[in-house]
């Protein structure tokens, strides 16, 4: 009130000087209002200019968010967007995703399902594992996805060969499990694994697989050491499990990739493993060469669990 006051004194004062043909002193103008004013100016035309919030609600939005700057790079092979629309993941509803390692995946679905009112879930290692690496890597994800106005309120998991999902019986829409089903081969558990995905589905909900792909022509090893994968055997695995195979699809296949490789799949980007200078395979090695080919080529299933006879 004083400051309002004071303003209609001034400007009185100036009405007054002008009528008597004086000229108007603006010396006695506190500086701190002309300061002010031209703040204000200025705040009013930066906001105006100021872009608007990505709406999160939209996939697209999410792809080019700012805290995805570093992972963005492997969107030209894994092909997130066409990856998700293919899989119907419907971001209101409950989406589980297995074993999300650093959070790749986790960076686009998670901000996006939060947007949507829905859940994600992580079914990740256990915190108390034996193994001192799951241990890390459990540890990092739960620091990554703790800002929760990006991620929303994560509900975590853990998931081996040891425990299942724990989660109530057809209580999830959505399972995803991105290049993870050699390591349940190979330790022994993956008929397990997709028994535990078909309890906790609801009737018509959806398992969405990616995985490396071992070519039909080549043997398929149980334990499957190299990282392959035959795409006939995942389908069994799922169908033994109960689940119907509703479609495949061709949206992240290598053609380059032979799946021969010294190092298996790890031998290609991201990973990019190499021979120690010392081993006998380092002589013929050429790095150059498997960066060339790019991430493996990866088959792209959809699976439904079947909604009973009524």
């Amino acid at each position: 009130m004083r400051h309002a006051s004071l303003l209609a004194l001034l400007a009185g004062t100036s009405v007054l000087a002008a009528c008597n043909g004086e000229p108007v002193d603006t010396a006695d103008i506190p500086e701190t209002d002309a300061v002010m004013e031209a703040g204000q100016d200025t705040a009013t035309a930066e906001a105006a200019e100021a872009p608007a919030a990505p709406d999160l609600t939209v996939l697209a939005n999410v792809l080019n968010a700012d805290w995805r700057s570093s992972g963005r790079d492997r969107d030209e092979w894994r092909h997130p967007q066409e990856t998700l629309e293919f899989f119907e993941v419907d971001p209101s509803s409950t989406i589980v995703e297995i074993w999300p390692g650093g959070g790749w995946y986790t960076d686009i679905i998670a901000p996006w399902v939060n947007a949507n009112g829905g859940q994600y879930v992580a079914a990740h290692f256990d915190p108390n594992s034996g193994s001192q690496n799951r241990q890390r890597s459990r540890a990092s994800f739960d620091a990554h996805v703790e800002d929760t106005a990006i991620y929303g309120n994560i509900l975590t998991v853990s998931f081996n060969s040891e425990t299942t999902l724990g989660l109530d019986a057809d209580s999830v829409d959505t399972v995803l499990t991105f290049r993870n089903i050699h390591n349940w081969m190979s330790r022994g558990f993956a008929e397990r694994a997709f028994a535990d995905f078909h309890t906790v589905l609801r009737p018509g909900g959806v398992l969405g697989v990616v995985e490396h792909r071992l070519p039909s022509t080549r043997e398929q090893d149980p334990g499957a050491p190299n990282g392959y994968v035959q795409q006939a055997y995942v389908i069994a695995l799922a169908e033994e499990a109960g689940f119907e195979f509703v479609a495949a699809s061709e949206i992240n296949a290598n053609p380059a990739d032979t799946a021969d490789h010294p190092l298996g799949v790890w031998t290609l980007p991201p990973v990019r493993r190499s021979p120690s200078a010392d081993s006998e395979l380092a002589a013929e090695f050429d790095r150059a060469a498997y960066d060339a080919i790019g991430e493996s080529d990866r088959m792209t299933l959809l699976f439904r669990k079947p909604v009973a006879d009524e």
